[in-house]
């Protein structure tokens, strides 16, 4: 159904000094061959060029391209961001693109008519493509590949809170924050992002709220390409040598967040434990690892190998 002003799905792109890559995030929602949309872009504080071609993007499409910004143009972070798109937001339904990353035009064709059929559904999400090619350079274009480990199996609706467990015993199936349709009032009921989390872990904390209070579709399908470059908030931690801290910062906001709510599913709470572990007792992780690999040496031997 499309609302009477022409909004049903609202894009919230956060922005911080993306000069170099704003303008094609922005012309990717153009492309989109779905019409009933707007876009909302939050300026976190920005002071490359970046406020300029939002500001103009704005201006060249009223009504359907919006600029905000914090009270004096201030840097919030990520979450912060992307809580005041949501609570400006006209659209019933909610997509994320980060301001480095780009949409494949029928990413809003295929996801909402897939979120109308999964009116159970809080959201949806599916696969991404990670992006390597944008360089232009041949190198680069064998390195393209398409994420798409779920950890479920897809095209099915899964009943909370089996995702966040599955999230928990294995990171690399959190999806992409450009993968994801939500529904607003999903968002909404769990109170949006936590804005305590500027720049890392804010999808993680995203997903576990959503996942833990509803139901979520998975699709076998890719709609999104994640730019990877150097600068982003990812490589910058990593290279700082800051994950770990990261990481176990998100594990023990989960955790005072399941006690809080008193969340007593034994799954996800065996799955805390197992991440929580090499964070809090290292020495006994090591040891299970190890003894992990003799265990499997020993039925190589056994089996000979098979």
């Amino acid at each position: 159904m499309t609302r009477s002003d022409g909004v049903r799905v609202s894009i919230v792109t956060p922005f911080l000094d993306a000069g170099p890559f704003l303008r094609e995030a922005v012309e990717s929602v153009l492309a989109q061959t779905y019409p009933d949309w707007e876009l909302l872009l939050v300026d976190d504080g920005s002071t490359d060029g970046s406020t300029s071609v939002a500001r103009a993007f704005a201006a060249a499409h009223p009504g359907r391209i919006r600029y905000l910004a914090h009270g004096g143009r201030v840097n919030k972070g990520a979450s912060a961001s992307r809580n005041l798109a949501t609570t400006m937001a006209r659209g019933e339904l909610i997509a994320f693109l980060d301001a480095d990353d780009v949409y494949l035009p029928d990413k809003l064709s295929a996801q909402v008519p897939l979120l109308d059929a999964h009116p159970e559904a809080g959201m949806l999400y599916g696969g991404t493509e990670y992006w390597h090619s944008w360089t232009g350079r041949p190198e680069d274009r064998a390195r393209d590949w398409v994420w798409h480990r779920y950890g479920v199996s897809p095209n099915a609706t899964v009943a909370p809170p089996r995702l966040l467990a599955t999230f928990l015993r294995d990171g690399g199936t959190v999806p992409c924050m450009g993968s994801v349709l939500a529904r607003r009032r999903a968002i909404e009921q769990v109170g949006g992002w936590e804005d305590s989390f500027r720049h890392i872990c804010t999808d993680q904390v995203f997903h576990a709220k959503l996942s833990l209070h509803f139901p979520v579709f998975v699709a076998d399908g890719c709609w999104d390409r994640y730019r990877q470059h150097e600068g982003s908030a990812c490589h910058r931690v990593e290279r700082a040598g800051q994950l770990d801290a990261a990481s176990l910062r998100y594990l023990s906001w989960l955790e005072a967040y399941l006690a809080q709510r008193r969340v007593s599913d034994a799954d996800v709470r065996a799955a805390l434990r197992g991440a929580l572990r090499p964070y809090r007792h290292p020495w006994m992780h090591r040891l299970a690892r190890h003894a992990g690999r003799q265990a499997a040496r020993v039925r190589r031997a056994w089996t000979g190998g098979n």
